[in-house]
């Protein structure tokens, strides 16, 4: 017979924390991602060139990669504060782009440098797809 003693409380967590924390995740998972990449033999020295890894670094590309990567960031907040319909399409939207994102940033990686970076793609794309799905299937209200 088991005893009540030994038995751990457990507790529904609320969508919008589910979302938010996941989102947070994902930041991790970029932000790892870039640090680590400044490992890479030559990589310190193509980005003083002028060199990322889609063409030339410029103000204009830098201030678009900026741009790209606030819609995670704002996911963060935004999927606590948002109201459940609009929150629920932010996220799958939001969540579609950047699986898509990193998907091609998965399939176009190459070489045994690029394995951790690989690697953090498919968490990536795990935890994006797992927002798409979390927001997807939003619970509806008891009546």
């Amino acid at each position: 017979m088991i005893s009540n003693k030994n038995k751990l409380e457990d507790f529904g967590i609320n969508i919008k924390i589910k979302l938010s924390a996941l989102w947070i995740a994902v930041m991790f998972c970029y932000v790892y991602g870039d640090y680590f990449i400044l490992f890479v033999p030559g990589h310190i020295k193509d980005m003083m060139d002028g060199n990322s890894g889609v063409g030339n670094t410029s103000p204009v590309s830098i201030l678009s990669f900026a741009l790209m990567m606030t819609f995670p960031i704002l996911m963060i907040v935004l999927s606590l504060v948002l109201t459940p319909q609009i929150n629920r399409w932010a996220n799958i939207s939001v969540g579609i782009i950047f699986t898509l994102i990193m998907a091609l940033i998965v399939f176009t990686s190459k070489g045994k440098w690029m394995l951790f970076y690989i690697y953090l793609g498919c968490v990536e794309i795990i935890l994006t797809s797992l927002i798409v799905w979390l927001a997807w299937k939003w619970p509806g209200q008891a009546d």
